[in-house]
């Protein structure tokens, strides 16, 4: 029977899923890295998303990319400021090197940051082209569950925030050099990586089909987005082994904590709008702008359709 087991253990790592050999290839002196672009693959999704989304509520063609131009920046910002917060001592103390904080491109990126501060740019965007705020959010949100499951795969390029050391078919390889201390002895382990995209894609499925079911607005679809990203992303945090500076707050992780409370605020406003009886908005622009009602591109749809086969 013992000598069954190497066999055994071998077949087990041929059934895992194993991790890129490297993150980065050069084309000359430009390094081109898979974690930056996993991110760009998710942005261009959420916009082209978006863009469809947003047509068939009413809107006009090209107006998502142009509060993307506000969004995308504001995100990246509001990303990095939550990872360098919640991971300060990466980059501050001795033998530190603070200047390392602004290296986006190696990887680390805080969702609730990029979300937060990306919502920021949304607003600005929208209001400087005289759109609803909450049309607008309930047309991204979708989307963006699919670019955060894209930007996911960078995680897998560069070996890091996967979770607890597992024999399982599906398990992960890392490389000793990128597992943490006291793993050094496990060789795979639960791709964490893995399940956020495919939790991400079942999220946006499900979305998408109560909002042509049930013809969502006034931000109930950013609502759903809230619980099913953070409903997902609630039990992935329990299965996490990377540290982080709040990783232990009243026996959870911090990320943990976060999820439960933006989970409750969008699940009661989720409630409250549809006790108050919203239903989706007959116009995406506010007062004045009732003009572009006649230019927009043709082939859009009135928001009221609930035939539409936009994403």
């Amino acid at each position: 029977m013992l000598s069954l087991l190497p066999h055994l253990s071998a077949d087990l790592a041929l059934l895992s899923i194993p991790s890129p050999s490297e993150g980065v290839w050069h084309l000359g002196p430009v390094p081109i890295r898979g974690y930056a672009l996993s991110i760009i693959a998710g942005i261009i999704a959420a916009i082209w998303i978006g863009e469809r989304r947003w047509v068939a509520r009413g809107g006009r063609s090209g107006e998502v990319s142009d509060v993307a131009v506000w969004a995308v920046p504001f995100g990246v910002v509001g990303g990095r400021i939550y990872h360098v917060i919640t991971d300060h001592d990466l980059y501050f103390g001795d033998g530190k090197h603070p200047i390392e904080a602004l290296y986006v491109w190696r990887g680390g990126l805080g969702v609730w940051g990029a979300i937060a501060l990306g919502a920021v740019g949304v607003i600005i965007g929208a209001k400087l082209r005289g759109i609803k705020v909450l049309p607008m959010v309930d047309a991204l949100a979708p989307g963006v569950l699919v670019a955060q499951a894209l930007g996911r795969w960078g995680n897998w390029f560069n070996q890091e925030l996967f979770g607890k050391p597992t024999d399982l078919p599906w398990g992960l390889q890392i490389d000793p050099e990128f597992r943490p201390p006291g793993y050094e002895d496990y060789a795979t382990f639960h791709p964490t990586f893995l399940y956020e995209f495919l939790w991400c894609l079942l999220a946006f499925a499900v979305i998408l089909w109560l909002d042509r079911r049930y013809q969502l607005g006034h931000g109930r679809v950013l609502a759903l987005y809230v619980m099913g990203y953070t409903l997902g992303r609630f039990w992935i945090e329990l299965l996490r082994i990377d540290t982080v500076e709040l990783n232990n707050v009243l026996g959870l992780r911090f990320n943990a904590w976060t999820s439960i409370v933006l989970f409750l605020g969008a699940a009661a406003y989720f409630v409250y709008a549809g006790r108050k009886g919203y239903t989706r908005e007959t116009s995406v622009y506010v007062e004045g702008r009732g003009s572009d009602a006649g230019t927009r591109s043709e082939g859009s749809q009135a928001t009221s359709d609930p035939d539409s086969s936009a994403v």
